[in-house]
């Protein structure tokens, strides 16, 4: 290689270098440190520059996915305390609820029954609708709810109870003479539907948190 040639590649290589120290930045001024990486920090500012709005872009991003992340949360603990909310009601509740007991409430409160009903129990009621109460002869009911019969209500009240939780399905197809709360027994036949003590069950099977109720047609009374 002649040395013109030489001269000239020479200077083509430095004149190549010279251009590409103008286009690096002169980072001497910058303080640093070990781990620093300054090219990239050199990087992300071109970036920015390069796309000024996609910080605001990914911020606006991050907030819309934090918040429906919080709302599904909020949303799922809501649900959750409503379904604690929706628990099952005691017997006297559920015969309050049911809105066609009000005169078997009225009697229970009379009687001083309320509480016992709402206990543990469990219990299992025939429950005279307001007709069959109305049925019973004139100023009966009325004298039943004087409170100097109070011991006579009790009686006629718990001899429509039974200790424990009887479905309709545990007694289908058998005649059978179960103790009451009250202390007598009490005729049930359940061969062709059920009858209590000639009473028919028009609606059985009604649960509630601490027994079941069945509802009945007529005011049974003990012997």
């Amino acid at each position: 290689m002649d040395l013109a040639r030489k001269s000239r590649l020479q200077e083509s290589q430095e004149g190549k270098l010279q251009a590409e120290s103008a286009l690096r930045p002169n980072l001497s001024h910058v303080p640093f440190t070990e781990g620093t990486l300054p090219w990239r920090c050199l990087d992300r500012k071109l970036e920015t520059q390069a796309y000024p709005h996609k910080d605001r872009i990914m911020t606006k991003q991050l907030r819309k996915i934090i918040l429906a992340s919080t709302l599904a949360l909020l949303t799922s603990v809501a649900s959750a305390g409503n379904h604690g909310n929706h628990q099952q009601k005691d017997i006297v509740d559920t015969a309050v609820a049911a809105g066609s007991f009000t005169t078997l409430v009225a009697a229970l409160e009379a009687a001083g029954l309320v509480e016992t009903l709402k206990g543990e129990g469990p219990f299992t009621v025939f429950a005279p609708t307001d007709a069959a109460f109305a049925a019973l002869p004139a100023g009966t009911l009325e004298s039943l709810l004087d409170p100097a019969n109070q011991a006579t209500l009790q009686s006629i009240l718990t001899y429509h109870v039974l200790p424990g939780k009887v479905m309709s399905a545990d007694i289908a197809g058998q005649t059978l003479a179960p103790a009451t709360v009250q202390g007598t027994t009490v005729a049930i036949d359940a061969t062709d539907g059920v009858k209590v003590k000639g009473a028919n069950v028009v609606t059985a099977d009604i649960e509630a948190s601490n027994g079941v109720i069945h509802v009945i047609d007529a005011v049974i009374l003990p012997e």
